[in-house]
């Protein structure tokens, strides 16, 4: 499979998508490359990767922040600004919400209970939490299936903000729900029942999978039950800090802490000019696609993460068993548990990205682990609907995709190699 542009503002993918993996150079041994310096043999040049980045920027993204890892080296750039009112620039270790991202680290905290042989992947989730799963669902859905999206269970999304629901066949819908819930403080339990009240999306444990949030806050319950502290808590104290992520957190209120930028959403031209989201409250995704990090950060988890040292290397290949799953803008893509399987002309690439209102990540690493990328953006849903409601290309989504290329395979492929 290519590599489609995760960030381009999908018309399906409301809220929060996935991220990206990674095996790469064990972290904090790298060294920043002097700007002009390049590597034939891996086509790491700081030039190139500014250059793509500034065009990110001048394609229309305020602000735009990555960092790329190549063997023992590592290279961080920024581009643009964090705040379009006062011009104050981006800086490439801004923290930064990072959506479903935060997915790879809920799976890894579940991974680790299996091997202490408090869950059992195979189980249905009713051995754990009949009440909140409750009937023939609960005693036929696994935790696997809540861990590949193979479960069935419809996302809650548009439940939550219902005046998005009927987009993009009702071009007449509204965001007013993003402002009705930024300060509303949702309970996991309402919005599971929201998921499990809705239409299923399919039969537990088909062939295909669907993306959706509920499975993941149901395995944030199921940690609950089996640790005896909240999911946040457990994946703090067990994932975040044993990979020393030293920016890395679960929201405690509606601000991010530490130096960030502020967040432009657009969804689809229907917030023109785009509006300011930092400010929110997470509940509402929780160990879903609540988590703030640095773009640092994430390649340290990820290099860690397929090392081995975050959890086994047995349960690490079951997070590597994929199913073709239907993502939330409707393409398929190769899910695992938590993790997402690209192929790139120039290798295999694991991880996730991610995005939440006003804010998208894209972090990835390849197989080998001498490769990674991880940016960030502060502008999401850029792309305008035509009549049909179908998204138009944006000058952004070309920019993305030359950003892509040059991140993961630096001098060895083209922008129209790496995507559709």
């Amino acid at each position: 499979m290519k590599i489609r542009t995760v960030l381009s503002g999908s018309v399906a993918a409301l809220a929060v998508c996935a991220g990206v993996v990674a095996a790469a150079p064990a972290p904090g041994g790298g060294r920043s490359v002097p700007a002009g310096s390049a590597s034939a043999s891996t086509g790491f040049d700081p030039v190139e990767l500014q250059s793509a980045l500034d065009g990110v920027h001048r394609a229309g993204v305020p602000g735009v922040f990555a960092e790329v890892r190549d063997r023992d080296r590592a290279w961080r750039g920024a581009s643009g600004v964090a705040d379009v009112t006062t011009g104050r620039p981006v800086g490439a270790g801004m923290r930064h919400r990072v959506g479903s991202v935060t997915k790879t680290f809920t799976a890894a905290a579940v991974m680790q209970q299996v091997e202490r042989g408090r869950i059992r992947l195979d189980a249905p989730i009713a051995d754990y939490l009949p009440q909140l799963v409750p009937g023939e669902r609960g005693r036929k859905i696994t935790v696997r299936m809540l861990l590949d999206n193979t479960s069935g269970i419809a996302d809650y999304l548009t439940y939550a903000f219902p005046s998005l629901r009927g987009f993009p066949s009702r071009l007449d819908v509204s965001t007013r729900s993003l402002d009705d819930n930024r300060f509303r403080t949702f309970r996991p339990a309402e919005l599971i029942k929201m998921g499990l009240s809705a239409p299923p999306v399919g039969e537990p444990g088909g062939p295909t999978g669907v993306y959706s949030n509920t499975n993941w806050l149901i395995l944030g319950e199921l940690l609950e039950h089996v640790t005896g502290v909240p999911a946040e808590e457990y994946i703090t104290r067990n994932v975040i800090e044993r990979a020393g992520l030293r920016h890395t957190a679960f929201p405690t209120g509606t601000r991010v802490k530490g130096p960030h930028s502020r967040l432009y959403e657009s969804f689809y031209g229907l917030i023109d000019p785009p509006r300011d989201y930092s400010v929110y409250d997470m509940s509402w995704v929780g160990p879903a696609a609540a988590l703030v990090s640095t773009m640092e950060d994430l390649n340290r988890f990820y290099a860690l993460l397929l090392d081995g040292r975050i959890v086994s290397r047995a349960s690490l290949a079951e997070m590597q068993r994929t199913v073709p799953t239907r993502a939330l803008d409707g393409s398929l893509i190769q899910y695992g548990l938590g993790l997402h399987k690209v192929e790139s002309p120039c290798g295999t690439f694991w991880g996730h990205d991610g995005t939440v209102w006003g804010a998208g990540t894209m972090s990835l690493t390849r197989a080998d682990g001498k490769r990674q990328m991880s940016v960030a953006v502060n502008l999401i849903r850029w792309n305008k609907p035509d009549a049909s409601g179908k998204p138009q290309p944006h000058p952004i989504d070309g920019a993305m995709r030359t950003l892509y290329a040059r991140a993961m395979c630096g001098g060895a492929s083209t922008a129209s190699e790496i995507v559709p």
